[in-house]
C-alpha cells in the first residue's frame, strides 16, 4: 500500500491525500448491500490509501453514518479525517411498509429529514452524528445542499459552525452543493474554509472554472470535487448511448465528447476513469477528489484512480482540440500524487 503525500484541507490544520472516500453507498444507495458486502468497503479503500472519508445524515436516514462509524472503529484515529453534513434532521416515524427508495436509498422508512439551517439545528445534527458515528469528534462539518434555504444558512448554520470551530469542537467548516452561484457567494459572505462542490468541476462540466475556483484561490479556501464522474458516464472506459450523465440520460453530444476524450485517454496509455480523477486535481484550489464504491473492489479501483499520473502531452492534446479548458492544466506549484508531481 502506498498513501499519497498529504495537502491542506481548509485552514485549521487538517491535512488528507488528494483522494477521499464518500460513503453514500454505505445507505445503501440504490440498492441495500449485503450484510457481508458493506464491512469489506472501508477496508479497502483504507488499504488502497484512502485516509478522507465523507458522509452525511440524508445518506440512507442515518445508515451511512452508522456504518462508516462502525468500519472505522479499530482504525488509528489521528490517521483519518471524517467529514459530515448539516441541514437535514432526522425525525423518526413509522415506516409502516414504506421505504426511502424515493430519495434514492433502500432503507425502512423509519424516518423524515426535516430541513433545519438554524443554529439549534445544527448542534442537534453534529450532536445526532457524533453518537450514529460513534466518534468523540468530527474534523470537518458541512453544510448540505441550502439551495432553498440560503438566508437561514448564513443567518444560523454559518455563524454556529464558525463558533464551533473557534472553540477547537470542530477544525474546519464550509458547505457542499450541486451549483457553484451559492459556493461563490458563500466564500464572499462567510468566513468558512472548505467547500464541496458535486458535479461542477469534471471533464464534461467545467462550470466551477467561472467563478468559485478563482474565488476560493484569491480567498485561500479549499475545494474539495466530488460526483466528478458526472454519475456514471465518466466511471467506464467506454462511454455509450444509455449512460447517465447528472442522473439522467445522457445526451449524444456528451456522450460523443466523452467517447473523443477517452480514445485520446487510450493513445497515451491512460483511462477516462483515471482522467475522470485527476482532472479536478491539477486546479491549485482544489485539494481532494471524493468517489464512492458500493464494492470492496470498486473501492480498491477507484482508491488507485490518481497512482499513474497522466503525461503533459495527453493534458495538451485535450486542451488543443477544446476537450477541456486551459485553466486545468497550469496550477499554482506542483501537486503530488503517490510522490509524482503532476503540473
Amino acid at each position: 500500500m502506498t498513501v499519497a503525500a498529504r495537502v491542506p484541507l481548509g485552514r485549521g490544520g487538517l491535512s488528507t491525500p488528494p483522494l477521499g472516500y464518500g460513503a453514500a453507498a454505505l445507505g445503501n444507495l440504490y440498492r441495500a448491500l449485503a450484510e457481508e458486502e458493506w464491512p469489506e468497503i472501508v477496508p479497502a479503500a483504507w488499504a488502497g490509501g484512502i485516509r478522507y472519508f465523507d458522509v452525511a445524515p440524508h445518506y440512507g436516514l442515518g445508515l451511512a453514518e452508522k456504518r462508516l462509524g462502525e468500519s472505522l472503529r479499530m482504525l488509528p484515529r489521528d490517521e483519518y479525517i471524517v467529514s459530515t453534513k448539516v441541514g437535514r434532521l432526522l425525525v423518526p416515524q413509522d415506516p409502516a411498509g414504506r421505504t426511502d427508495i424515493d430519495n434514492l436509498f433502500a432503507v425502512p422508512a423509519a424516518h423524515r429529514r426535516v430541513r433545519d439551517y438554524s443554529r439549534d439545528g445544527v448542534l442537534r445534527s453534529i450532536e445526532d452524528s457524533l453518537i450514529r458515528l460513534g466518534l468523540d469528534r468530527i474534523d470537518l462539518v458541512l453544510v448540505h445542499d441550502p439551495d432553498e434555504h440560503e438566508r437561514e444558512a448564513l443567518d444560523g448554520a454559518f455563524p454556529a459552525l464558525s463558533e464551533l470551530r473557534d472553540q477547537g469542537v470542530i477544525t474546519s467548516f464550509g458547505a457542499g452543493m450541486n451549483q457553484t452561484a451559492m459556493l461563490a457567494r458563500f466564500l464572499t459572505e462567510t468566513d468558512a474554509d472548505v467547500m464541496m462542490v458535486a458535479g461542477r468541476w469534471t471533464l464534461l462540466d467545467h462550470s466551477a472554472a467561472d467563478e468559485l475556483l478563482p474565488l476560493a484561490l484569491e480567498r485561500d479556501v479549499s475545494v474539495i470535487a466530488a460526483a466528478v464522474f458526472n454519475s456514471g458516464i465518466l466511471a467506464t472506459d467506454a462511454p455509450a448511448a444509455g449512460d447517465t450523465f447528472d442522473y439522467g440520460p445522457a445526451g449524444s453530444d456528451v456522450v460523443e465528447r466523452a467517447r473523443a476524450i477517452a480514445a485520446v485517454a487510450h493513445r497515451h496509455g491512460s483511462t477516462l476513469p483515471e482522467l475522470a480523477v485527476q482532472f479536478p486535481l491539477r486546479h491549485p484550489a482544489v485539494a481532494a477528489v471524493v468517489t464512492g464504491g458500493a464494492s470492496a473492489e470498486q473501492a480498491s479501483r477507484n482508491s488507485a484512480l490518481a497512482s499513474r499520473p497522466a503525461s503533459d502531452a495527453l493534458w495538451g492534446e485535450l486542451r488543443d482540440r477544446s476537450l477541456i479548458g486551459a485553466p486545468a492544466l497550469r496550477p499554482r506549484g506542483a501537486r503530488v500524487l503517490d510522490g509524482q508531481p503532476v503540473r
